[in-house]
């Protein structure tokens, strides 16, 4: 008797477990943003090297304080908060000033994550709803991408105005933005990665990217003109935010119904933004939207029963 009580261990979920540990997951993750990292560096210089290595570092170190304040065990080692503070410092403008990535990363592991519960309890992505914080707070600094003392207006902002714009630049990464949202060649290359060892699959990213492009052909103003759609997709955070964010294990969607209906209002709420709203981008603001959605869509999503109780009549089944 005493052994089958050892067996009714209430834990939390998930109840389904895989070999694969949540560390083998992150540092995956984190090797996949490196190409992105990498390029970012190249384009915008060492000062946003020093912005990637201060938000990272700093989202560590609070992440260490809180379990040392809280008197926890430590959760460093898992790399979550490793890969949250890369993933701050991607949406991060390349000369942005060094005190507000340590307050986003402050905002993204204390605030977004671990007054929640931690890992596994967020209600949003944490990073992205640092930046959206930094966004409403710091407008000018978050939008100011000027580096080596050129300056304007990025191509995806040109392409809202009706200015001049160069698709070609923005899929190999030569233009003003965050520093790791330019290269659409880099975060492809990052998402093969975690598509080829099945950390994510094409399910959201493929339901979004499509979804946006429909959206986009019906009321972009330009029909499917390949320029115009190509610009759109190479720019601003839509193909970083669609492999690396909007997969999020824990504010994404479970079931599969989910995952096609959590695509697709990301797809209608970045196109939105886009077209209708006075800013030129919208991705940070569809994910965290659809975040805070995910329960009423798991809600509305259930899988099927296998089976079911045929009744009886005259009596119980």
């Amino acid at each position: 008797m005493a052994e089958e009580k050892k067996l009714l261990n209430v834990s939390s979920n998930p109840h389904v477990r895989d070999r694969i540990t949540t560390r083998t997951i992150m540092l995956l993750v984190f090797l996949a943003l490196l190409p992105a990292t990498g390029y970012g560096v190249y384009h915008f210089g060492l000062y946003s090297l020093a912005v990637v290595l201060v938000t990272t570092g700093s989202a560590v170190i609070w992440e260490f304080i809180w379990t040392k304040c809280m008197k926890k065990k430590s959760t460093i080692e898992d790399l979550s908060a490793a890969v949250t503070g890369l993933l701050l410092a991607l949406n991060m403008p390349p000369r942005i000033p060094i005190w507000i990535c340590v307050l986003g990363s402050f905002f993204a592991i204390i605030v977004v994550k671990n007054l929640f519960g931690g890992l596994g309890q967020n209600f949003m992505n944490p990073a992205l709803g640092a930046r959206c914080f930094l966004l409403i707070s710091f407008a000018g600094k978050m939008a100011d991408f000027a580096y080596d003392s050129v300056s304007g207006a990025t191509y995806l902002a040109n392409l809202k105005n009706g200015s001049s714009f160069d698709a070609s630049a923005m899929v190999w990464g030569n233009e003003m933005g965050t520093i790791g949202e330019t290269s659409v060649i880099a975060i492809v290359i990052g998402a093969c990665i975690l598509l080829a060892f099945g950390i994510i699959d094409l399910t959201i990213p493929g339901t979004y990217i499509l979804t946006f492009v429909v959206f986009w052909c019906l009321f972009g103003g330009h029909g499917a003109d390949p320029g115009y759609l190509t610009a759109e997709l190479a720019g601003g955070g839509l193909m970083l935010g669609a492999f690396f964010m909007a997969t999020d294990y824990v504010t994404s969607p479970i079931t599969t119904k989910g995952r096609i209906v959590y695509g697709i209002i990301l797809g209608v709420l970045t196109g939105v933004f886009r077209v209708f709203s006075s800013g030129a981008e919208g991705v940070s603001y569809a994910i965290i939207v659809s975040n805070l959605l995910v329960p009423l869509i798991e809600r509305a999503t259930p899988p099927k029963c296998f089976g079911y109780v045929k009744p009886v009549k005259g009596g119980r089944a």
